[in-house]
């Protein structure tokens, strides 16, 4: 197969034609996308966006073996042959998502080793227990804001902003910084506006980095800054920058799918009536079906191969299908026989050395999310019939635009007063009826987070940790509680 550019076009042959990965259409059902493709075999082209052609992997074996081949199919962008030449050009809207950073994600070899390393030996310093009251607190704050009016977008005030309330509390991030970093990441999955999106997320983090050098404290930021991997700053931004993507946008879409799932499934919504919550049965299913990152661990050929019957250049992307993985017909037996439920050998997490460092805290953070929402409104029920729920374009997430619920309407409980430190932080909201609701309180340096030091493979004895700012430290005061909300209604 000829694949040099054909004449005036700068694609191959191959690629004319390719089917498109973004749009509505393939947003509305993309499962039927992926069953077209497999006709023509394991390995496709496609269109990411206008004029960015790649292949697409929705084979699960095939799948594995690039994920767990770094040899022949690297990370690193840089190889990305059409970028580099000039074909894409950078503002592109899949650039952002898609070009090189000095992360444990775009890496390969020692220097991604050294960077992982850093990753993973900081999320291991979180507390799961406090996470989960974390999360728990901060679910009853925005459960608390609507549960009086009997209807709710469970996206728009409850999903999109938990993942936020608990990314400040990890990353000791001020909210009114939160609220650019997320709006940046929103715009950098969403492919609007991409280059002011990708430029918002790095001068912010910048400022956080800046924040956190001169008062450390027992969070992650602090704790990738402190590890013997010795960070740079422009590393220090881009390890951020991937764990707040994987902890804000996709987990958006794995809570909000799951809710969707636990509602509109009879598998699940009678299991609900009965007094039962398979929430972790709904997680798994989401996660085999409709992963929220449904197409992504681009890799690149390091040299001309033949792959699954297809010619494949050096530096030409190759995507892997996790969505389409997950539903490979040569799984139906097995996913049929009703052994799926438990069965986590999907691809949601990704394979090989790339997996998902922080799968065990987003879980979490996903399970407690559901399971507290179910147990204060019991009575759930979709405000529209599943079939009109709308899905956000864009080749890599599987995301909705909205998820209108109706319940009985249920009282604001009465709850303590926060300690006075979070009231003195600020944040003051109020539920629709003008019930003042306290937030969560905000801990920075807080040691609940911080399990005991010990050593790994990439961090010796000497520890992880920095030391946890006085008790005294200054904060300044911050944005209202309600222009979190209304920045995500567009308001």
């Amino acid at each position: 197969m000829n694949h040099r550019p054909a004449p005036g076009t700068g694609q191959c042959p191959a690629h004319r034609g390719a089917t498109a990965l973004h749009g509505p259409e393939f947003a509305a059902d993309p499962h039927a996308v992926y069953r077209r493709l497999r006709a023509h075999g394991p390995v496709v082209p496609v269109e990411l966006a206008p004029g960015v052609p790649a292949h697409l992997v929705t084979d699960y074996r095939a799948a594995l073996e690039v994920l767990r081949s770094p040899g022949t199919f690297a990370k690193d962008p840089r190889r990305w042959r059409d970028l580099a030449e000039g074909r894409i050009a950078p503002d592109n809207p899949v650039v952002p998502m898609m070009a090189y950073r000095p992360n444990c994600l775009f890496t390969d070899g020692e220097q991604h080793r050294r960077l992982r390393g850093a990753v993973t030996d900081s999320l291991e310093r979180i507390d799961p227990n406090a996470l989960r009251g974390y999360v728990e607190r901060s679910a009853d704050t925005l459960i608390d804001r609507f549960t009086a009016l009997g209807e709710a977008d469970l996206l728009g005030s409850y999903a999109k902003v938990l993942p936020l309330l608990v990314f400040n509390q990890l990353f000791g991030c001020p909210p009114e910084l939160g609220d650019r970093l997320v709006e940046g990441m929103s715009g950098i999955f969403d492919g609007v506006d991409a280059e002011r999106a990708n430029t918002l997320v790095y001068t912010t983090l910048t400022e956080l980095i800046g924040i956190k050098r001169r008062q450390p404290g027992a969070d992650m930021t602090s704790w990738l800054m402190a590890h013997p991997a010795r960070l740079t700053d422009e590393e220090m931004i881009h390890q951020i920058v991937v764990l707040m993507g994987a902890g804000t946008e996709p987990q958006q879409n794995l809570v909000a799918g799951a809710l969707r799932l636990l509602l509109c499934d009879d598998r699940f919504a009678g299991d609900l009536a009965g007094g039962s919550m398979p929430v972790d049965d709904a997680l798994d299913e989401v996660l085999w079906l409709d992963p929220p990152m449904a197409n992504y661990g681009v890799h690149y050929p390091t040299a001309d191969l033949d792959f699954a019957g297809v010619r494949l250049r050096a530096g030409d992307p190759v995507v892997v299908s996790f969505a389409a993985a997950n539903t490979d017909p040569a799984l139906r037996p097995e996913r049929h026989s009703g052994q799926r439920t438990g069965n986590r050998a999907h691809l949601a997490w990704s394979a090989g050395p790339h997996h998902c460092p922080a799968k065990d805290p987003a879980r979490l953070i996903a399970s407690v999310a559901v399971e507290r929402l179910l147990d204060r409104l019991p009575d759930l029920e979709l405000a529209v019939p599943d079939d009109r729920l709308v899905w956000r374009p864009g080749p890599f997430h599987r995301a909705l635009t909205a998820l209108p619920v109706r319940f009985p309407p249920q009282p604001v409980p009465a709850r303590a007063p926060e300690p006075a430190a979070a009231r003195a932080a600020g944040l003051p909201a109020e539920t629709p009826a003008g019930t003042p609701v306290e937030p969560p309180a905000e801990t920075p340096g807080d040691s609940r987070w911080n399990l005991p030091s010990r050593p790994s493979g990439s961090t010796p004895p000497a520890g992880t940790s920095t030391a946890r700012p006085p008790a005294s430290a200054p904060a300044g005061r911050r944005p209202p509680w309600s222009s979190l909300v209304a920045w995500w209604h567009g308001r």
